[in-house]
């Protein structure tokens, strides 16, 4: 009988040895199945789950810090100093609507507001700015704050708190101050006093099609159009076919701001490119293009988005070009 309980007991071990080893590959199948599974599912989700934007932003650099703007924001900064260069402003007075526009709408044109404020400068038609559809015109609501600013006495000398009160009337009146270094350090750029330092990060822009001369002309029309609204009548010829030579002599005071005002429309140039479609800019030597979205040297004489050279300009031009495929 101790034969048969030993045979008894090897034939159990074994059974139970077979069983685990059966387990273990059911197991094993099953981990390999879940594993395909869940690759599947990434592979799914890669393949249809869109991949974030590229970060699209502008900075202007000061004193060895940068200020981010979004594109949006740079280009109505832009407009707001291109404005205060066209009525002979100094660029603290830039600086000043600048950092009131960032504390009252972060600098974008919205229509809406406490009560019934509205635009960049979120004022009020019931306090006299104009009506609802004037101070939504980024141009009437800028002039206007200007307008203001003239009528206060050494406003150039005054905080910005205080210069930006005596025209807005605002219940937060310190609330500018945390805007006046980024005002500066843009309106310095726009106003031309920095060079190059103002560049955008921008995704490609929509092309015009090389074979459609209505087309590209249409949107070099638009393009000077832009111009002369913030810049007023200055001169602009036609380069190539799909960019423009806008000269600044008409704007300059003296002979003596001719560079600085030329430096001042190409960055606004580059401030405003995502919403003007440009392509790239060149001032004074130097280019600025979507590709890298930097200033530099070595792409003059490179051929332009429409084949063309970029042409040698005089210290009072700068060459807008827009994307031609």
């Amino acid at each position: 009988m101790p034969h048969a309980r030993s045979a008894r007991s090897a034939r159990s071990v074994r059974s139970a040895r077979n069983a685990r080893r059966r387990a273990l590959r059911t197991a094993g199948a099953g981990v390999v199945v879940v594993a395909v599974a869940v690759g599947g599912v990434v592979l799914l989700l890669q393949q249809t789950t869109p991949q974030a934007a590229p970060r699209q932003d502008c900075t202007a650099a000061l004193d060895g810090a940068t200020w981010r703007l979004s594109p949006a924001q740079a280009d109505n900064a832009a407009l707001i100093t291109a404005v205060s260069l066209r009525r002979e402003m100094p660029a603290r007075a830039a600086t000043i609507a600048l950092a009131t526009a960032l504390q009252e709408s972060k600098l974008v044109n919205i229509d809406y507001g406490d009560r019934d404020s509205v635009g960049l400068f979120q004022q009020r038609t019931s306090q006299g700015w104009g009506t609802v559809e004037e101070i939504m015109d980024p141009v009437f609501s800028t002039n206007a704050f200007f307008d203001g600013l003239e009528k206060v006495p050494g406003y150039t000398e005054l905080p910005v708190t205080e210069a930006a009160q005596a025209v807005q009337r605002s219940g937060f009146p310190d609330a500018y101050a945390q805007h006046e270094v980024r005002s500066r350090a843009w309106a310095a750029g726009l106003t031309g006093q920095n060079q190059a330092s103002v560049v955008c990060t921008l995704t490609e822009a929509d092309p015009v099609a090389a074979g459609d001369p209505a087309a590209i002309a249409s949107a070099r029309a638009t393009l000077s159009e832009r111009v002369a609204r913030d810049f007023g009548d200055l001169a602009i010829t036609e380069q190539g076919a799909a960019s423009i030579v806008v000269d600044v002599t008409s704007l300059a005071p003296t002979s003596d701001d001719v560079g600085r005002l030329a430096w001042a429309l190409a960055q606004w140039g580059v401030a405003s490119a995502q919403a003007t479609g440009v392509e790239s800019v060149t001032v004074g030597g130097h280019v600025w293009s979507r590709d890298d979205g930097t200033w530099s040297t070595d792409q003059i004489g490179a051929e332009t988005s429409d084949g063309e050279g970029a042409p040698t300009l005089a210290e009072s031009s700068v060459l807008l070009t827009l994307a031609v495929r």
